[in-house]
């Protein structure tokens, strides 16, 4: 992506809209989108964005957090859509950064993107896990905090305009916790995954059925080493970012890469956890997502995050660990400056 700085690319941009406002005379209005994008480390994130948006250009590896934009016009002679596109470096390490992109402004129209590398079964359940919970978190502040704002407290908590409703007729709509915001689950790199164990692979591609339906989301399986998933993929994306009608393909076959838009699957579909040689009961589960982690790590035991070898006393280089610690400072003055940074933007605007 370009050299500026994220801050002053959204200034560029926000500078761009104040300047056209108003130049449609009547005319059709602009419609704004953002896409937030996360999800595991060397996943594929930024290769999938940039085949979604058409650019050719080689992928560079996500510096932290990253912002692009994409347009589309809905017709000749008119006003161009805008998608602000966000992209979540690191893996889980950087999770605090959620507060950038997920803003009161943003989230009237925000999706999230959650990119998971099937090639990586170990560090999926806990990659879904952090992010998610990070996310959820912050847009759950959010909402709280405008209500707060406004007079009528409580009454008015329903009401709030970003509140993802779901139809009365969603399958299990009792029995799910939908995501706050419309969310899409990209399994990534399909090539590799299908080497894998047909055992293995049914655990894997139950677990992320199970997700997606409990979040009310939707899941497609993807490879950019294939043209048709990519196509199927871009069109998951559009709908996001664009507004653009996704398709009608749904695929549960289990030889072939799951694509379920949200609300075409169900808990009776899915089926139970594919327990193998295991008591249910010696789990001691606290929920059904307790439950299906419980199953699934018993088979991908989680890569619980290593202590930092580098704290371990026997490694210990005074010279070494001081700067180290210095830079660790200065990482933490970055993320509080960009939080910052970004906040004032936001009030000038």
């Amino acid at each position: 992506f370009s050299s500026d700085t994220i801050w002053e690319l959204a200034a560029a941009e926000v500078r761009s809209q104040e300047s056209g406002a108003g130049e449609e005379d009547g005319g059709e209005t602009v419609c704004e989108r953002s896409v937030f994008l996360m999800g595991s480390k060397t996943g594929g994130k930024t290769s999938i964005l940039l085949r979604c948006l058409e650019r050719d250009e080689p992928p560079k590896p996500t510096l932290a957090l990253e912002y692009t934009f994409g347009r589309r016009a809905k017709g000749h002679n008119t006003p161009k859509d805008i998608a602000h596109l966000w992209e979540l470096g690191g893996g889980t390490s950087l999770s605090d950064l959620v507060q950038i992109p997920i803003t009161p402004n943003s989230i009237r129209s925000l999706s999230v993107v959650l990119v998971l590398d099937l090639s990586k079964p170990n560090a999926l359940w806990g990659t879904m896990e952090k992010l998610l919970t990070a996310a959820q978190a912050h847009v759950e502040k959010i909402f709280s905090e405008a209500q707060k704002s406004k007079p009528g407290g409580k009454r008015q908590k329903a009401a709030h305009p970003a509140a993802r409703v779901l139809p009365k007729d969603y399958p299990d709509r009792e029995l799910i916790s939908p995501f706050p915001v419309p969310l899409l689950i990209i399994g990534s790199k399909y090539d590799l995954f299908q080497d894998f164990d047909s055992e293995k692979k049914k655990v894997i591609r139950k677990t992320l059925r199970f997700l997606a339906h409990y979040y009310a989301a939707s899941l497609i399986f993807t490879s950019i080493k294939s043209e048709s998933l990519m196509s199927k993929t871009k069109s998951f994306f559009s709908h996001l970012a664009f507004g653009l009608d996704r398709g009608k393909t749904v695929s549960c076959d289990s030889g072939k890469p799951l694509i379920i838009p949200a609300g075409s699957d169900s808990f009776s579909q899915i089926g139970a956890p594919p327990l193998t040689d295991i008591d249910i009961t010696s789990l001691h589960a606290k929920n059904p997502k307790d439950l299906w982690k419980k199953v699934y790590e018993r088979v991908f035991p989680s890569e619980r995050e290593l202590k930092d070898p580098a704290k371990y006393p026997q490694y210990s280089e005074p010279q070494i660990d001081a700067m180290r610690a210095q830079k660790d400072q200065e990482l933490e003055q970055y993320k509080r400056n960009a939080a910052k940074s970004w906040k004032e933007l936001q009030l000038e605007t």
